[in-house]
């Protein structure tokens, strides 16, 4: 179903991407609408698939997760069935946060937290290596986040 979004729709999905708990009645005056009119607005952008889901974002370093690794993993071969393979391991595994198919020098990119970097260690040793088909993981450490976003930025839409 093809459904162009208007500028107020544009509205929502930013100010919901920023704060997902808002109260309806906030957000239909943010956007100058009655709350019954934007609350069919949110309905139908979670219906067509806009909103995905709405979450509560964690910090890490509070949550006990201060280590985070980006991996590059390079399988043996790049066929169907070592790429299917891979990717419902990942799915699996709660340490992942990111992991995406890439193009260039590696098959893989994935952001790994753990507690410390023993847990990466054990990751390592009882998950990732263990998967057939891994030739290659090279791991960096973050030392610091510089910049961390969950916004799209929906400016060009509005």
């Amino acid at each position: 179903m093809d459904y162009n979004l208007d500028s107020i729709d544009w509205k929502i999905l930013t100010i919901l991407q920023s704060n997902a708990a808002i109260a309806n009645i906030d957000l239909a005056e943010q956007v100058c609408l009655s709350p019954s009119p934007c609350s069919r607005r949110v309905k139908n952008l979670e219906r067509l698939g806009f909103i995905n889901r709405r979450v509560t974002l964690i910090d890490p370093q509070r949550a006990g997760l201060p280590v985070t690794v980006f991996v590059q993993v390079t399988l043996h071969h790049q066929i169907k069935k070592d790429l299917d393979r891979f990717a419902t391991q990942v799915t699996q595994w709660p340490e992942v946060m990111e992991c995406y198919l890439m193009t260039g020098d590696f098959d893989y990119l994935m952001r790994v937290v753990t507690p410390d970097l023993q847990a990466y260690q054990t990751f390592l040793d009882e998950k990732l290596t263990a998967v057939e088909g891994v030739e290659h993981i090279k791991s960096s450490f973050s030392l610091k986040p510089i910049c961390y976003k969950t916004e799209l930025p929906l400016g060009h839409m509005v």
